[in-house]
């Protein structure tokens, strides 16, 4: 476990920017040593934001991006055209636009390529397995917190708080639409060198307090994930306003 470190922007555009700067040099510093850098990404706005940064930024930067394995911590069990699909926005986002190949980026499943949320979180624990990072754990693990202290798509009650003999996990019944999905679990989560939480906004402003102040995992997830070597908070002043 590490002491987390609290960054606080004044807005989700200095956040994005900030953000976006420190894993392109992250990634720059991690190829430069040599290894090939695993990135599990987010959804939500703010990570379209930091996304799209990403894009504007990535030419100077240095980085190989046919040499960046990208992970998802979740995604919405649907259609593989719909526009809720977290791939298909950081696609649409920046993966497209920097050239990460087809094969360095790991979709968990849709319904085209699944029968249920089930047999989808098998087969993207089964990808981990055979192409993820192993025993050394992802790189840097990017997380956004929903006003109820949720992440990736591990919901404050649910059973899939308590798994911890599997990587991926099916949820049914989400609180928020689409009510199926596929999430990695803290088993999985937690195996990360640098855990980068990123949150816009006074309405999660709550969860952030409840999450750093020491919530119990059933109660706030959020509070339950901590980066092997790091833990960053990466906050504009509205998600800081409760600290």
């Amino acid at each position: 476990m590490t002491e987390p470190r609290i960054e606080v922007h004044d807005g989700p555009d200095q956040l994005s920017t900030a953000v976006a700067g420190e894993l392109l040099n992250r990634l720059a510093d991690l190829q430069a040593s040599g290894h090939v850098p695993h990135v599990v990404l987010t959804g939500g706005t703010i990570a379209e934001t930091i996304h799209r940064e990403i894009a504007r930024l990535a030419p100077a930067s240095g980085v190989d991006w046919g040499a960046v394995e990208v992970w998802f911590g979740d995604e919405r069990f649907v259609a593989g055209d719909s526009p809720d699909r977290n791939v298909g926005q950081a696609r649409a986002a920046f993966l497209d636009e920097v050239g990460v190949p087809a094969h360095r980026i790991h979709a968990m499943a849709s319904t085209a390529d699944a029968a249920d949320v089930e047999t989808g979180a098998a087969a993207y624990a089964e990808e981990l397995r055979r192409h993820g990072p192993g025993p050394a754990g992802f790189d840097i693990l990017m997380l956004g917190v929903g006003p109820d202290g949720h992440v990736a798509s591990l919901f404050p009650g649910f059973p899939q708080l308590d798994v911890e003999d599997a990587d991926a996990v099916g949820v049914t019944g989400s609180p928020k639409p689409p009510p199926e999905r596929i999430s990695l679990t803290f088993a999985a989560l937690r195996r990360s060198h640098a855990v980068w939480y990123l949150v816009s906004g006074e309405g999660k402003a709550g969860a952030v307090a409840s999450a750093l102040g020491g919530a119990d995992r059933h109660q706030t997830p959020a509070a339950a994930v901590q980066g092997t070597e790091e833990t960053i908070w990466f906050l504009d002043r509205g998600a800081a306003s409760q600290l």
